[in-house]
């Protein structure tokens, strides 16, 4: 699963880098001096994992947090916020290692066996028998339809997330008893995994229900799992689970666990004040903060997060491919990440690819294969698309000024470094960058509303199966692609390559259609960096863990 940040750039998300290496019109490699930067991206973990046996019984574990508009993951409008907030209530089925080995929950799937006949894919997942959800209906083979169905993109009133790999499916009967479940692909699906770690309560699975029922909203009596909600405060934002009384596997270990609705400067000071456990270090003077704090520790590690620009190409002033191309030619995508890293000790590559990291097997610099930093050139280009010097070094075409809109959600101030850096770095080539602020709650709607020319937003993979999202982010058809470029011959490639059996020839495939893909200029990587917490003391099974969400029961206090 993919999921978009629940907040734009540097407000909540968990990492902070400090200098990248790519080539500058300067001269200067983007390392602060330092000539040996790594190749990839870091792949360490840092999130004191401890055996259940090992974390006590009792306590409360507080974050910064809250539900978001759109609670449901699977709906195209949910966010990081959403999946992370369900794991909390609803069944984690199927996880995965910090590097991205596939773990069943016994206490969900206790069987799984995955054949192929014919050349096509059969899995057969056996049921816990205990496994029911909370209102009482038992957790059978209807889940795992209701599931498919509403993703499989049969029904266009599904406002479904992504359909890849559901739409492979073509049948998912009973199997010797309602609690086995029998799913038959049209071929072999390697990624699978990733289509059932969590499910649907049948009840959930109508049109209105999917789009609607989790606006805002908690259904605890359609969840699953050692916790359930405690009090969901509308009005405040905060949340709590407890306990769930009706789980059947290995109790939770902490009594409560609480979200508090805080933005990212008061969380810090929060933390600082002993009231909440964890907080995210997204800057320097944050890290600053947190660091060497009496009882706490820091931990930091690999992310599996990227942050990219995002081009409306539905806007008037971006529809032209021409101007699209020019403006990420003149971004030097080096010193936006020093305004990002800025004062952290850590070095990566930039990025290359939407769906791949560099730490990954299989992963290609995608991006520096059809674009270079080359301000001069977008000059030229521009010049011969007809776009002209104009008053004040303004481009002008038609009698239409070159005015780019670019979208800054809340007061961060790194948000508002990085954006008077993309205006400084497009005004010598005619393009005046228009700065429009909004309130982080706008988020979503900024998204699916595509109410911007430009928007700096970031993305987190929930699992390793990273080429099998290339539609989400290039597919012509497919809301999650919030640049509306892409056109229907390349969608007919980049759907090909879900039915490639072999990982390392999907990923060689992948590759090399994301190179096309990005010759639409509109989406352009800009950097990663490390997840960077500030953590109590005793705090197990929580921090930087890459792929790894723990299950929730293994959360708590170390003995």
């Amino acid at each position: 699963m993919r999921a978009r940040l629940a907040l734009p750039i540097a407000l909540v998300a968990a990492v902070s880098v400090a200098a990248t290496a790519c080539q500058s019109s300067s001269g200067d490699d983007g390392t602060d001096g330092k000539k040996d930067a790594p190749k990839a991206a870091s792949a360490a973990v840092d999130y004191n994992p401890q055996p259940y046996e090992n974390i006590r019984d009792g306590g409360t574990y507080t974050t910064v947090g809250t539900f978001d508009d759109q609670g449901n993951p699977f709906n195209v409008n949910a966010t990081l916020t959403a999946s992370r907030v369900w794991g909390w209530y609803n069944a984690d089925a199927i996880t995965y290692s910090p590097t991205g080995e596939v773990r069943y929950n016994a206490d969900y799937y206790s069987d799984v066996k995955v054949v192929v006949e014919g050349g096509d894919q059969k899995v057969t997942l056996t049921i816990n028998p205990k496994a029911a959800f909370n209102d009482g209906t038992p957790i059978d083979w209807k889940a795992i339809e209701a599931t498919w169905k509403t993703n499989n993109g049969s029904d266009k009133e599904f406002a479904a997330s992504s359909t890849d790999g559901y739409d492979q499916i073509t049948s998912v009967e009973q199997g010797k008893n309602a609690k086995q479940a029998v799913i038959t692909f049209k071929g072999v699906n390697a990624s699978w995994s990733t289509l059932f770690t969590t499910f649907l309560h049948p009840k959930a699975a109508t049109v209105g229900n999917f789009n609607k029922a989790y606006v805002k909203k908690a259904h605890p009596e359609w969840g699953a799992g050692p916790y359930t909600v405690g009090k969901w405060d509308t009005h405040s934002g905060n949340i709590t689970f407890v306990r769930n009384p009706k789980w059947w596997g290995r109790k939770g270990k902490l009594d409560k666990r609480v979200y508090v609705n805080l933005e990212s400067t008061a969380g810090v000071n929060a933390f600082k004040n002993g009231q909440i456990d964890n907080v995210s270090a997204v800057d320097a003077e944050s890290l600053k903060q947190v660091k060497g704090l009496k009882g706490t520790e820091i931990r930091s590690g690999g992310s599996p997060f990227e942050y990219s620009l995002y081009f409306n190409t539905k806007s008037a002033v971006l529809s032209e491919p021409a101007v699209r191309k020019a403006i990420e030619q003149s971004i030097d995508r080096t010193q936006i990440a020093k305004i990002q890293f800025q004062g952290l000790d850590y070095q990566e590559p930039l990025p290359g690819s939407a769906v791949l990291y560099s730490f990954q097997k299989g992963y290609a610099d995608n991006l520096s294969a059809v674009l270079k930093y080359a301000p001069d050139e977008a000059g030229k280009a521009l010049d011969a698309a007809g776009w002209k010097p104009g008053t004040g070094g303004v481009r002008v075409k038609n009698g239409k000024r070159l005015d780019v809109g670019y979208t800054l959600l809340g007061d961060d101030p790194l948000g508002k470094a990085t954006a008077g850096a993309l205006a400084a770095m497009l005004k010598p080539v005619g393009v005046h960058l228009v700065i429009k602020k909004g309130d982080d709650a706008d988020f979503a709607k900024v998204l699916s509303d595509r109410r911007f020319d430009l928007f700096l937003s970031g993305n987190r993979s929930m699992d390793p199966f990273g080429a099998r999202y290339l539609c989400d982010f290039y597919c012509s058809d497919r809301d999650s692609n919030i640049t509306g470029a892409g056109m229907p011959a390349l969608d007919r490639e980049i759907r090909s390559t879900t039915e490639i059996a072999d990982l390392g020839k999907q990923s060689a495939a992948v590759n090399e259609i994301e190179q096309k893909a990005l010759r639409q200029y509109a989406f352009l990587p800009l950097f990663s960096g490390p997840s960077t917490y500030g953590v109590k003391k005793g705090l197990a099974n929580v921090g930087a863990t890459l792929f790894n969400t723990p299950l929730p029961e293994t959360v708590g206090w170390q003995k």
